[in-house]
C-alpha cells in the first residue's frame, strides 16, 4: 500500500471513528439524561445536557435550514479538498487536522439531519426515547444538536461598583459543548499553531 492509499485509509478510518465516539455519546446522553440534568464529575466539570439549534458551543445566529444545508455543503468541499490535497502529497499531520474538523462538522449534521425524526421531546424529568421514523419532535434536517460537556472552571461576582457587569455572577468557561465541537475546536487550533502558512493549493 503507497502512502497516498495510507493516508486515504487513516483518514477514513479517523473520520468515522470520530462520528462514531461522538454520536454514541450523544444517544447516551439523550437516552439516559433528561434535559438540562447535570451528574457532577468534579467542581470544574459537568455532564450538562442541553440542546441547540445554532452552531459550535452552542451559539445560534444563523437559520436552521441555512446553517444545516451550508454544514453540509462545506463537509462535502472539506472531503472534496482532502481528497484532492493526498492525490498532491499531504503531510500527515496537516491531513489530520482536517478530518478532524471534517469529522466534527459531521458529527453535528447527523444530529440536524436525523434526531428531530427519531427521538421525541418530552417535558423533564422524562427522558427522550427512540421513536418511529418521522413521530419525532420536528423535521428532516431541522434536528437539535446535543451538547454535555461543562467546565465552569472559575466563577465570581464582579464588583458592585464596576459600570455595566458590576453585581453580575460571572463563569468562566460558560460555553456547553460536544464531542464533535471539540473535535473541530482542536484541529483548528492545531492548523494555527502548526500550518498557518498553508493555503488552498
Amino acid at each position: 500500500m503507497n502512502t497516498k492509499s495510507k493516508q486515504a485509509l487513516a483518514s477514513a478510518v479517523l473520520g468515522l471513528g470520530i462520528i462514531a465516539i461522538d454520536q454514541a455519546i450523544k444517544v447516551a446522553v439523550k437516552t439516559g439524561m433528561y434535559l438540562h440534568q447535570s451528574i457532577r464529575v468534579t467542581d470544574w466539570f459537568q455532564i450538562l445536557f442541553t440542546e441547540n439549534d445554532g452552531m459550535a458551543f452552542g451559539m445560534e445566529v444563523f437559520n436552521k435550514w441555512f446553517l444545516t444545508s451550508f454544514r453540509i455543503v462545506a463537509v462535502a468541499f472539506l472531503v472534496w479538498y482532502i481528497c484532492r490535497q493526498i492525490k498532491r502529497g499531504m503531510d500527515w499531520g496537516y491531513l489530520i487536522c482536517m478530518t478532524m474538523i471534517t469529522a466534527g462538522a459531521a458529527g453535528n449534521i447527523f444530529d440536524c439531519m436525523f434526531y428531530g425524526m427519531i427521538f421525541n421531546n418530552p417535558p423533564a424529568p422524562i427522558i427522550a426515547e427512540l421513536v418511529p421514523w418521522g413521530t419525532g419532535y420536528g423535521q428532516l434536517m431541522l434536528g437539535r444538536v446535543v451538547d454535555m460537556f461543562y467546565f465552569p472552571l472559575v466563577e465570581w461576582d464582579w464588583p458592585a461598583s464596576l459600570p455595566y457587569i458590576g453585581g453580575e455572577h460571572f463563569i468562566f468557561f460558560s460555553p456547553i459543548f460536544n464531542f464533535a465541537d471539540a473535535s473541530i475546536s482542536c484541529g483548528v487550533i492545531a492548523l494555527i499553531l502548526f500550518y498557518n502558512q498553508k493555503v488552498l493549493r
